[in-house]
């Protein structure tokens, strides 16, 4: 341990597992206080026990946009701070497949969580670090904001929307001293890719394509421990099996 976050508070959306979790770890690990947002409470709970008194738990549903709204003091208070450094909007949903044979609902979830939320949560601590002049925001992207992805479109336009939030958001804030960044993962083993084929699935486990969240978390390290007058703007990170 370095300590690269010392001092540092942080809030991480979908914390409770996958790229969230480990980001947190990572974090706390580095000597930041966390705050670890997801809707599972018990799961939450459970998790702050094991990973120590630096890592506080908060209970928010993404798809309720008032407690998204209200969401800053909620974070403050649970951090015991008066200021928050780091916001990474890491939540997301993922859905896959033919449009012509997809169901719209499903699609709803995925843009609302992917979009929506994640860019209201900004919104909700994005003045807060305009008024302390400093500040990151965070967004988990993916490799399908770049490269449109043929067997998940609607989850590729999700992505495609962050980025262009990111790229526009960040030239809008960056004179308060507050950076704007992306990581882009390519396929990652999280809960995210349970509706994959099973086939597509052990193929991928098999052939090296897949990374694991820690990958990612120690990625979004690297950015956020750059020094100040430096933005990573966008960080793609792919296993070397994957041809994009």
């Amino acid at each position: 341990m370095t300590e690269l976050m010392k001092g540092k508070v942080a809030a991480i959306t979908g914390a409770a597992s996958g790229i969230g979790l480990a980001c947190a770890r990572t974090l706390l690990a580095e000597g930041a206080t966390v705050v670890l947002i997801d809707r599972a409470k018990d799961r939450l709970d459970e998790l702050c026990i094991e990973l120590g008194a630096n890592a506080r738990p908060l209970v928010v549903d993404l798809l309720n946009g008032s407690e998204v709204s209200a969401m800053l003091p909620r974070i403050l208070d649970a951090a015991g701070a008066d200021r928050l450094d780091i916001f990474h909007a890491n939540a997301g949903a993922y859905v896959g497949g033919a449009v012509a044979e997809g169901d719209p609902d499903a699609w709803d979830l995925v843009l609302n969580l992917n979009i929506n939320a994640a860019f209201r949560s900004v919104h909700a601590v994005l003045p807060h670090m305009i008024a302390q002049k400093s500040g990151d925001i965070l967004f988990t992207s993916s490799i399908a904001g770049v490269v449109p992805v043929v067997w998940e479109p609607i989850y590729t336009a999700s992505k495609f929307a962050v980025q262009a939030f990111v790229h526009s958001t960040r030239r809008q804030v960056s004179q308060y001293g507050v950076r704007v960044g992306a990581v882009l993962p390519g396929p990652v083993v999280t809960a995210l890719l349970d509706d994959w084929p099973k086939a597509k699935m052990e193929e991928a486990l098999a052939n090296g394509s897949l990374m694991q969240s820690q990958e990612v978390a120690d990625a979004v390290l690297f950015m956020l421990s750059r020094p100040r007058n430096v933005t990573i703007r966008d960080l793609v990170i792919l296993p070397n099996s994957v041809d994009l």
